[in-house]
């Protein structure tokens, strides 16, 4: 089968490589569409995310859908010819995270696209069966774009929304979009945003943010004060991965708030302040990917909850697949999610 394989900094090769075999609790998935995510680009760039080192090589890609081809003998749940939502994180089932219904957090997992497992930048993987939710009336790209959205999803739940609270999201790339989507599902009464790219701000408005900021407005922390009755957001998210946003969030967020961090610093260390964390007795949450979200996922895309396609800006063939990647990393103009595609 085809693939594109990455062999080191910035270098993709489409070459063809094994159709991998596929066990009995398995399905055999023909790989329909990939979004282009930013771990994506961390790995492309950087070649690790903290512990992860890519070793080529190595297949990138986890925001996926497709259809399946083959399942093996104990597989019940899909058959040949279903279109499926493939979630990437397949757990050990065992281990007490798995057991608490927390399998995000499983030592064990096997994650698509994470060293030393390889993505779905190719004709075809093999996936659990477990982990594969048929469309039904979703589109694939739709059902590729499940996993940003879980993402979005996860935020909302460890931030421990209620109805009528106001947030503020740092940062409305993908990620920022699914969450700011999320938290009006939920019931958020307001959710402001800001980003440096004012043509992310428009399409975050154009979705439901009530107000969006630049990101390097130096009075945005009082003009989000005034927009909350002195108080500031209940919840503050920050999705960039900013240095500076992440410091800031502490400040931003009213007192008894909580601060939710889902982007990825570069610098594992970021210098903030505890004095205000105490004083204000703020909770600060982190999210890592998510769990037990893709049925809600596709419900919500299914009812028109949450609009995913929109955000879907490009589209690119697998054997561009790197012109895909230096697009993205690149922050090419108009690209928000880029979408690789075979066939």
């Amino acid at each position: 089968m085809k693939a594109a394989v990455m062999r080191g900094i910035r270098d993709v090769r489409i070459e063809d490589i094994p159709v991998p075999p596929v066990l009995d609790e398995e399905a055999l998935v023909r790989i329909r569409s990939v979004g282009v995510c930013g771990s994506d680009i961390h790995y492309y760039t950087h070649g690790k995310i903290g512990r992860y080192v890519v070793q080529p090589p190595f297949l990138l890609g986890h925001e996926c859908a497709g259809e399946v081809v083959e399942v093996g003998a104990a597989v019940r749940n899909v058959r040949p010819g279903d279109l499926v939502a493939v979630e990437p994180g397949v757990p050990c089932r065992r281990c007490r995270f798995c057991r608490e219904g927390r399998y995000n957090l499983c030592p064990d997992v096997v994650f698509l696209a994470t060293p030393p497992v390889d993505g779905a930048f190719a004709e075809y993987i093999a996936h659990s069966a477990d982990f594969l939710f048929p469309l039904d009336g979703v589109s694939l790209h739709e059902g590729a774009m499940c996993e940003p959205l879980s993402t979005g999803m996860q935020a909302v739940r460890r931030s421990g929304l209620r109805m009528g609270d106001t947030v503020f999201i740092a940062g409305v790339g993908p990620i920022g979009l699914c969450a700011l989507q999320a938290f009006l599902a939920g019931g958020a009464a307001a959710v402001y945003v800001s980003d440096l790219d004012a043509d992310r701000c428009r399409r975050a408005v154009a979705l439901g943010a009530t107000q969006a900021f630049d990101a390097s407005d130096s009075e945005l922390a009082a003009k989000l004060r005034d927009l909350t009755h002195g108080l500031g957001p209940d919840i503050v998210v920050e999705t960039a991965g900013s240095e500076k946003a992440t410091a800031q969030s502490v400040q931003m967020v009213r007192a008894g708030g909580v601060v939710v961090l889902i982007g990825l610093s570069p610098a594992a260390i970021i210098p903030i302040d505890t004095i205000a964390i105490i004083d204000k007795e703020i909770d600060i949450r982190g999210v890592f990917r998510y769990a037990n979200t893709y049925p809600a996922a596709l419900s919500m895309i299914r009812r028109g909850a949450v609009d995913v396609k929109s955000m879907i800006t490009a589209e690119y063939p697998l054997d561009r697949a790197k012109q895909a990647l230096d697009d993205v990393a690149a922050r090419k103009p108009g690209v928000i999610k880029a979408m690789v595609v075979n066939g």
